[in-house]
């Protein structure tokens, strides 16, 4: 359960500090759909892979991990099943952090990020969340998620509530 996790890994979600965007997507299933908390709802991408996921802070922002939903059981050849995650100022200098290979995943999917030089967390202004692949082989289809969380330590003073400036989705 996400939210045992969360409690056991004291940390906060930090999402709606940010300002969300996707590389595509069809009408109806867009960028909101990944932060209307319904695991019923989903985003789908509609293009050729990479399929991403843009979260920009308007602060560098210390992050500790992301959390995605999926329910293979629905989505089954649409379901993600690489994911890599990136992070960086901005588009033009994003360094891949993490990537991780899924089997038919249902339900949350926890990526703790790992840590900078210096056993520090990583500080961002931006973090992409790109499917490289979908389904067991194939490629180039479209992709669906249902939900994604940020999240912070909540030991970390340095992360400042911005959402009263910030569109949130």
């Amino acid at each position: 359960d996400l939210r045992e996790l969360l409690e056991k890994e004291s940390v906060r979600e930090i999402g709606h500090q940010a300002v969300w965007s996707v590389s595509s997507c069809k009408q109806g299933y867009g960028v909101n759909s990944l932060r209307d908390n319904s695991l019923d709802t989903y985003w789908q991408s509609d293009g050729t892979q990479p399929h991403m996921v843009n979260v920009q802070f308007k602060q560098k922002t210390t992050m500790h991990s992301i959390g995605v939903y999926t329910d293979y059981k629905s989505d089954e050849s649409y379901t993600p099943s690489r994911l890599s995650i990136s992070v960086g100022n901005d588009f033009n200098d994003l360094t891949e952090v993490e990537q991780v290979e899924l089997s038919e995943p249902s339900g949350w999917i926890w990526i703790k990020l790992p840590n900078q030089a210096g056993d520090k967390p990583i500080r961002t202004f931006m973090a992409q969340i790109s499917v490289l692949q979908v389904g067991l082989y194939v490629i180039g289809r479209d992709t669906h998620m249902r939900q994604i969380k940020v999240f912070a330590s909540t030991e970390d003073a340095t992360s400042v509530d911005f959402s009263s400036y910030l569109a949130v989705w």
